[in-house]
């Protein structure tokens, strides 16, 4: 044999050696070590619904470690949580979980993972401290035993331990409407709404403001929505009023309308309480229409068109003016008619003095008509177009049904009347 190739013969009997030495490893002493925190704020005001995201953190260690050639390496190691599975408790406290326990599977020393719940905080719950029990239920192995060079036995345990999960609940302001009423509240107007406010909560609000905002797409719009009610102690009540507008569009019945306080809380914070929604009724819309006849007008001629309103609607309505459009073939220099407050119901008779084209085509028109008037919050409102009926006729006849010639005959009449008087008190 050369000497130079003992370097290469070296290397690979250490090749075919290696394989034979591998070294098993085995701990000793090992388990899981579970904690529980929760990711996030702790604090929670009564009334919310909201999610609470706990992390679970395994700290355990492998206190003791055997590496000999002849062990055999478990597939698992004792510090590790397996098959885990975590469930959030609520008894004796004024949470309610709403969620079912929650598989996690595996969890290694020195890691951790996330679970999250939704839970319910009572509206009654009181200010302060309460614990959550978190229930973690897991297997880790306890012991591995082996037979002979190439078996291991597992001896994996199942252990369930109870976590505490501190959470707080802050002080609030609770909104009740103890009260509720509406003044001149009808379809296409604004009104008032006057309430009584009870804080049903435990905290005092400073600088409170009441407000009511829309709710959804209600046809309740706050014009004026908003209250100053200043310090708010827990059980007071206050009173308080707000505008609202009726869009056209609704109907006669009851729309909701929420109401909330915004504050500052016993932190300084500007906050805003839960809304509460309240129902109001509304009433019908105002409105009017013409329940005269068809009048006749003559053409060529200057006639008085009368018509009569009544107020169809559901509230009363002040110092009402009708007016006409006038167009071809009619003309007006008097369009518009006092009518005066009409409650619900009554009737009114407006006249127009109208001027009739001689050209005009006989048949029946339709005369635009609308009232102007005052709802009970003062604010001027105009009605939806009527349609006056209007009958153009050509006046029939010899010269003895004119107008003209009557007052004509009239005068010469009362003349002669006159002369005879007169004759005859002198004969006397």
């Amino acid at each position: 044999m050369r000497w130079q190739h003992l370097p290469v013969l070296m290397l690979l009997l250490a090749l075919l050696v290696v394989p034979g030495s591998a070294q098993g490893v085995k701990y000793l002493y090992g388990s899981p070590d579970l904690s529980a925190t929760i990711s996030g704020t702790n604090q929670f005001a009564p009334g919310a619904e909201t999610q609470i995201a706990v992390i679970i953190s395994n700290s355990g260690l492998n206190t003791h470690k055997i590496v000999g050639s002849t062990l055999l390496t478990p597939d698992d190691q004792p510090n590790t949580a397996k098959l885990v599975t975590v469930g959030l408790k609520s008894s004796d406290t004024p949470f309610t979980v709403k969620t079912d326990p929650q598989f996690l599977s595996d969890i290694a020393g020195g890691a951790s993972a996330t679970a999250t719940f939704d839970v319910k905080i009572a509206d009654s719950a009181e200010p302060g401290t309460y614990m959550l029990p978190l229930e973690v239920t897991y297997t880790y192995l306890a012991d591995a035993e082996e037979y002979g060079s190439d078996v291991l036995r597992y001896n994996y345990q199942k252990r369930t331990r109870t976590l505490p999960l501190e959470v707080r609940v802050t002080p609030d302001l609770q909104v009740e409407v103890l009260d509720v009423r509406s003044e001149s509240l009808n379809v296409g107007t604004e009104g008032y709404v006057y309430m009584t406010l009870k804080n049903v909560g435990h905290d005092t609000a400073n600088k409170a403001v009441a407000m009511v905002t829309r709710s959804g797409a209600s046809p309740l719009i706050p014009t004026d929505g908003n209250a100053y009610v200043g310090t708010f102690e827990p059980g007071e009540t206050v009173d308080v009023k707000f505008k609202v507008s009726v869009a056209d569009t609704a109907e006669p019945q009851s729309y909701p309308l929420d109401v909330a306080v915004t504050y500052e809380d016993y932190e300084g914070k500007t906050v805003t309480s839960r809304s509460a929604t309240i129902g109001l009724p509304v009433g019908g819309k105002i409105a009017f229409e013409v329940v005269s006849p068809v009048s006749t007008l003559y053409l060529g001629q200057k006639s008085i068109l009368e018509v009569v309103y009544r107020n169809s609607g559901a509230a009363t309505v002040y110092n009402a003016q009708a007016r006409i459009s006038a167009v071809d073939p009619f003309t007006s220099s008097d369009d518009t008619a006092f009518l005066g407050d009409l409650a619900p119901g009554e009737t009114a008779t407006a006249r127009f003095e109208v001027n009739v084209d001689g050209e005009g085509t006989e048949k029946e028109y339709g005369i635009d008509s609308e009232i102007r008037y005052r709802d009970d919050l003062d604010n001027s409102k105009i009605s939806d177009t009527m349609k006056v009926r209007v009958a153009l006729e050509r006046r029939q006849g010899t010269i003895f049904t004119n107008p003209v010639f009557l007052v004509a005959v009239l005068a010469v009449i009362i003349g002669a009347g006159y002369y005879i008087f007169v004759y005859r008190k002198k004969q006397r």
